[in-house]
C-alpha cells in the first residue's frame, strides 16, 4: 500500500515536470540476479527481457519519444558459446515480441558481426515497423561506442568517395555534423537521460558520441528487479537538474 501511494505521488509530481525525449538504458545485472537466485545465466537474461515490456509501457505513459536498450555489446560476442547462444535466442524472441507488441524497432549496432539469424530478425523488425508512429525503440545488439564512431567515419568516407571527393577536399570540410549524419542513431535526438542498473557507475562506451551532454542516473537494483518507482525516481531526478550543455 505504501509503495502504491509513493508511486502515485511521484507520478503526480512528474505530470507537470520536464520529461526526457530520449532515454538510454544500460540493462545491467541479469547474470548477477540469476546467480543470487541460484539460477543459470539465461534465466537472468530472460527475466531481464521480460522487464523490457514494462519499461516501454512506463516510457510511453510518461511521454518519452525514444528509448535505447543496450542488450548486447561487441565485447559480449566473445562470451562462451554455451552462454552466448541462449542469450541471442532470447534477444531474437524479444525483438519479435516488440514487433508483435506494436513498437517501432530500430537496430543499433554492428549487425555484420552478428550471427545470420540474429541479423535477419533485427532487419525484419526494422522493415516491418519502420512506418509505425509512437515510441521508437532502439535495440542495441552487437553495439560498442568506439565501433560506432569508426563505422560512422568509414561510412562518411565511402559516401564521399562515391561522389568523387578527394581526401584533401574532405579534410577541409569534415566536422562534427558530418560524422553525426552517419551514426547508428542519425536523425534522432541525443539521449537526455541515461539509466544504468546494478550499481555500476560507468557508461562502458554506451552511445559514446551521443551522450556528451546527457544526464546520468545510476540505480542499485539489478535490471530484472527494476521497478516503475525506480523509473519514476530517475525521471524526477532528471527534472530537478539544471542542464548545462557543454559546461
Amino acid at each position: 500500500m505504501l509503495y502504491r501511494l509513493y508511486e502515485r505521488r511521484l507520478t503526480g509530481r512528474l505530470s507537470t515536470a520536464k520529461v526526457p525525449r530520449h532515454v538510454g538504458v544500460i540493462l545491467d545485472g541479469n547474470r548477477r540476479w540469476a546467480k543470487a537466485a541460484g539460477g543459470r545465466p539465461e534465466e537472468g537474461h530472460q527475466a531481464g527481457a521480460d522487464k523490457i515490456h514494462e519499461l516501454l509501457r512506463w516510457s510511453a505513459d510518461a511521454g518519452v519519444e525514444v528509448v535505447t536498450l543496450w542488450l548486447l555489446s561487441t565485447d559480449n560476442l566473445s562470451r562462451p558459446e554455451s552462454e552466448l547462444r541462449p542469450l541471442l535466442r532470447i534477444i531474437e524472441n524479444t525483438v519479435n515480441e516488440l514487433v508483435e507488441g506494436g513498437w517501432r524497432v530500430h537496430p543499433v549496432g554492428a549487425v555484420d558481426l552478428l550471427p545470420p539469424e540474429t541479423a535477419r530478425v533485427l532487419k525484419a523488425a526494422a522493415d516491418a515497423t519502420g512506418d509505425r508512429e509512437g515510441l521508437l525503440v532502439n535495440v542495441a545488439v552487437g553495439y560498442g561506442g568506439r565501433r560506432e564512431i569508426a563505422d560512422a567515419v568509414r561510412s562518411l568516407l565511402h559516401a564521399h568517395a562515391a561522389q568523387g571527393t578527394s581526401i584533401e577536399e574532405l579534410a577541409e570540410v569534415i566536422d562534427v555534423e558530418h560524422i553525426a549524419e552517419h551514426l547508428y542513431t542519425r536523425g534522432q535526438p541525443d539521449p537526455d537521460l541515461v539509466i544504468r542498473t546494478s550499481g555500476e557507475q560507468r557508461l562502458s562506451g554506451f552511445l559514446l558520441w551521443q551522450t556528451a551532454n546527457s544526464e546520468y542516473h545510476f540505480c542499485d537494483a539489478y535490471w530484472p528487479d527494476f521497478r516503475r518507482v525506480d523509473f519514476l525516481r530517475a525521471l524526477r531526478d532528471y527534472a530537478r537538474r539544471e542542464r548545462r550543455f557543454g559546461g
